[in-house]
């Protein structure tokens, strides 16, 4: 069964919230969820990219009161 997740990546600026995301996901299962809360609008393109090559897909992206969060499903 999938669990889902969350990453506190608020005040980091780039590389620091796809790293903290990549050491996220080499925690968790296939199928589970990680939710991305950032406030660097660049992890609206990054993320994503780091996805796309590693497998991830991104289930969710959205921005709330100057905070972005992205929604990823782990991959393989």
């Amino acid at each position: 069964m999938s669990k889902k997740h969350t990453l506190n990546a608020r005040r980091l600026l780039c590389p620091m919230p796809v790293i903290r995301t990549q050491d996220a996901v080499k925690k968790l299962q296939t199928g589970d969820t990680l939710e991305i809360i950032g406030t660097d609008s660049g992890i609206l393109q990054d993320i994503p990219t780091w996805c796309r090559i590693n497998g991830h897909t991104v289930l969710e992206t959205f921005t709330n009161d100057f905070e972005y969060h992205i929604v990823l499903q782990v991959g393989k």
